[in-house]
């Protein structure tokens, strides 16, 4: 029995520090938030024409930047401003979990609209997680911002 609970211990110990320190590949987060396969229960996306400004799409984009940077234990993983394409991580305090959001920048009417995608990596559903986190960052750039619902 003891071996057993010992067993199940370094297990679970295991699981989370693979959780917390497994690589984030690039390749496999930094798609584009348009074409990429919807995240269900794990995420959420914003299409092209919801979230729209007067900037223009960098200057748009590099605002974006900031709210992204100003949560919590947020970090960039790939692309940048210039790039047109932005994939962030963010991961929870206590355990670790890796959440991914790609934003991109478009051109849209005189000004610039935002496509996003934000998804988990572990699990079934983020329990409004990724929703809440993108209303945070959105609400922080700025009184020029139209979101339609």
């Amino acid at each position: 029995m003891k071996i057993a609970v010992l067993l199940l211990a370094v297990l679970c110990v295991g699981a989370l520090l693979y959780i917390r320190l497994a690589p984030s590949d690039p390749a496999r987060w930094h798609t584009d938030p348009v074409t990429a396969p919807d995240p269900g229960d794990g995420g959420v996306r914003v299409e092209p024409g919801r979230v729209v400004s007067a900037r223009a799409p960098r200057d748009l984009l590099a605002t974006f930047d900031k709210a992204a940077l100003a949560e919590p234990r947020a970090k960039r993983l790939a692309g940048s401003i210039d790039a047109g394409r932005i994939t962030y991580v963010f991961r929870s305090r206590g355990f670790g979990f890796p959440d991914y959001l790609t934003v991109q920048a478009l051109p849209h009417e005189g000004g610039s609209t935002l496509a996003v995608l934000s998804r988990l990596r572990f699990g079934l559903s983020d329990t409004g997680v990724n929703a809440a986190r993108l209303d945070r960052m959105l609400e922080r750039l700025g009184a020029d911002m139209l979101i339609r619902r």
